[in-house]
């Protein structure tokens, strides 16, 4: 008889990005992403940091200073145009990301581009203003839906 108690889906693609969000070296906000063919395959995975080549000690990572080029947001790339960028596959057509925070209007604009269908997030905690806004516009437009992962409050433990 077979395990009654293994994780679903969705536990396992939101899990796999929430995962990749610690590799970020980013002290304030660690995001990941997991791109998911229509057969439940992964096609490729981000995380938000910089750029290949950029040294993580040489870029500020602060979220606020005087000058906007002392901060991180010139630099960072964020964790779904990374999972794209990182696809060296061919089409994302009717793909499906899982991403643990909801996309940025930018991010928004390359999901659509690529042919991703479907956006499953976790947290939406910037709700509300002009770029999340801009982004659900723009999905909405498009047809790409975007549905809330709902946690079903399983506790996983791995060792490392």
């Amino acid at each position: 008889m077979k395990r009654k108690d293994y994780i679903t889906w969705d536990e396992y693609f939101m899990g796999v990005a929430k995962l990749a969000g610690f590799r970020s070296k980013d002290p304030g906000t660690q995001v990941g992403s997991c791109i998911v063919s229509q057969d439940n395959k992964i096609l490729s995975i981000g995380y938000n940091g910089l750029p290949r080549g950029c040294s993580d000690d040489e870029f500020p990572w602060a979220r606020c200073a005087e000058n906007e080029n002392d901060t991180k947001y010139p630099y960072v790339t964020h964790s779904e145009l990374n999972a794209i960028l990182n696809y060296r596959g061919g089409s994302l057509e009717g793909a499906k990301i899982y991403v643990s925070l909801f996309p940025c209007n930018e991010c928004a604009k390359a999901i659509i581009q690529s042919g991703i269908k479907t956006v499953v997030y976790d947290s939406n905690k910037y709700d509300g203003t002009p770029s999340i806004e801009a982004s659900k516009r723009m999905f909405e437009a498009s047809g790409v839906e975007c549905i809330q992962y709902i946690s079903t409050g399983r506790k996983l433990e791995i060792y490392l």
